[in-house]
């Protein structure tokens, strides 16, 4: 029987695939404009997700 980890695990060649896959999708001169996105709008998250930790804590009595 597989187990669910050993089926989801990702060795060195299916990360190459999958880099390889993305280059060709994307090209090499959009990926780092990808990235940026991809970090903003992470930051923007976890900003939004403080802030409403803040806003619970003030509700609390």
């Amino acid at each position: 029987m597989v187990s669910l980890f050993t089926f989801l695990a990702i060795g060195p060649w299916q990360i190459a695939i999958i880099v390889a896959v993305v280059l060709l999708l994307f090209g090499g001169k959009k990926i780092p404009e990808l990235m940026r996105g991809l970090g903003s709008g992470i930051k923007e998250f976890k900003d939004a997700s403080k802030e409403d930790e803040k806003l619970e804590e003030n509700k609390e009595p």
